[in-house]
């Protein structure tokens, strides 16, 4: 009988190498656990809709095209996930993370919250839903562990 692979969505700021930690990690103890996030190239994501539909003078417009093929791919992928793991970072306000936490949520995910404790206050809604609040990847890798063994 095989193992079943968890299947990750990792959501939320791409500014550090926190997506990494947990790949790596979860790599180096074997993990069953395929993961997938949103694109996290800034300037791919934001120019996705204007690169295939055409140019828009409007700022508003082109993140409107970004953002509809953009949710087509997080959407897809928090449906397909077992968990939802989402990082706020503490150097920007990740409104796209709170509301793929709501989102999987709602979807009857459970979802898993990374941040600095200086956002406990900011996040206690989002945390409040959350199965469990981790401070580092690390803790991330050791409750996909715990949830696999």
């Amino acid at each position: 009988m095989s193992q079943k692979i968890w299947n990750v969505y990792l959501s939320g700021e791409i500014h550090s190498d926190w997506r990494e930690r947990i790949i790596e990690g979860a790599k180096a103890q074997g993990l069953a656990v395929e993961f997938n996030s949103a694109v996290t190239d800034h300037d791919t994501s934001d120019m996705v809709g204007v690169n295939i539909l055409g140019a828009e003078e409007d700022n508003f417009w082109r993140d409107r095209k970004a953002s509809g093929i953009n949710s087509i791919r997080t959407s897809t992928h928090i449906k397909q996930a077992d968990v939802v793991v989402v990082r706020f970072g503490p150097k920007y306000k990740q409104w796209n993370a709170a509301f793929d936490a709501g989102f999987a949520v709602a979807s009857g995910k459970p979802i898993i919250t990374l941040h600095d404790a200086e956002h406990d206050h900011a996040l206690k809604e989002v945390d409040e839903a959350a199965k469990a609040t981790c401070r580092h990847p690390e803790q991330v890798v050791e409750i996909l562990s715990y949830l696999l063994s």
